[in-house]
């Protein structure tokens, strides 16, 4: 049984927190509205802490899964951070979908502490959370990777270490600048269908058993055709984490004419009020007339 903080307990976080739990670790949770680490506890076997810090103390591993990369430094380098508690030896292994600099500046600071720090963003939305069956993209060294895995496996389908720190949350970006096109594409599919006069939900289940069909398709080709946009991954989020990929590009020199145009249809979305819709709601903007 490992001892672990556990800071962060949004629709990814809380039911991670949960599975660590229930696979018989001592976990102690932290979050910013306390009523939420309260109803954690509740829920499952666990404890709550007042700071990070506190939730910190002692731990061998440490888990972040927050909304960006400020709310990261806030609960890891802050005044209350759990870097200021983390023990020679711990692991801190961030969860959140965030920049590849922040990751690397907590690499070099745990490391100045003797601590090991793994960037693991997820991958699967809320039900893979609740199901236990994300993908985790990982940067960081062998030897921390090792120790963490197992406690990996309580809520993952699959991980893998994909290089040195930062490499975790370049493969987030790989991951949403696919999401980006497919989803757009899927959008203009519904669209044409409808437009068309066809049975959509026909049309789909033939063709996501071929070359066209995608996660996205099987899950949300129905939903989208019933105009239901309250499935999960949200388009503020989408946004947040397209920026990240657009910026890092613009570092590395890579070129993005799709997903900086997708970049710009969720913008279209949020100017209209729907920043709290799913990803899928780009079907609504193309049925405005966009």
């Amino acid at each position: 049984m490992a001892k672990i903080a556990f800071i962060g307990l949004g629709v990814m976080g809380f039911p991670m927190a949960g599975h660590l739990a229930r696979a018989g670790h001592d976990v102690c949770v932290y979050n910013r509205t306390r009523s939420k680490a309260e109803h954690w506890c509740a829920t499952y076997s666990g404890r709550s802490a007042a700071t990070p810090a506190a939730a910190a103390e002692g731990a061998e591993f440490v888990f972040t899964c927050v909304g960006n990369d400020d709310d990261l430094r806030q609960v890891t380098t802050g005044a209350e951070g759990v870097l200021k508690t983390l023990s020679s030896g711990s692991v801190l292994i961030d969860h959140t979908t965030a920049s590849a600099e922040v990751a690397r500046e907590l690499d070099l600071q745990a490391k100045e502490q003797g601590c090991g720090f793994l960037d693991a963003p997820v991958s699967g939305g809320q039900a893979g959370a609740e199901n236990g069956v994300l993908s985790i993209m990982i940067g960081g060294v062998e030897a921390d990777y090792g120790r963490v895995s197992p406690l990996l496996d309580a809520y993952a389908k699959s991980h893998r270490l994909l290089g040195e720190a930062g490499s975790g949350q370049l493969a987030k970006m790989v991951n949403q600048i696919c999401i980006a096109g497919l989803v757009q594409g899927l959008a203009e599919a519904v669209h044409f269908v409808k437009r068309a006069g066809l049975e959509g939900e026909a049309v789909f289940d033939v063709i996501q058993h071929g070359a066209a069909g995608s996660w996205q398709m099987a899950n949300r080709h129905q939903s989208m055709l019933d105009d239901r946009y309250d499935f999960g991954f949200a388009v503020d989020w989408m946004r947040k984490d397209l920026r990240i990929a657009l910026e890092e590009a613009r570092r590395n020199g890579a070129r993005l004419p799709v997903t900086a145009l997708v970049d710009q249809f969720y913008a279209d979305l949020q100017a209209e009020g729907n920043g709290r819709l799913d990803t899928s709601s780009l079907l609504k903007r193309l049925e405005k007339g966009g």
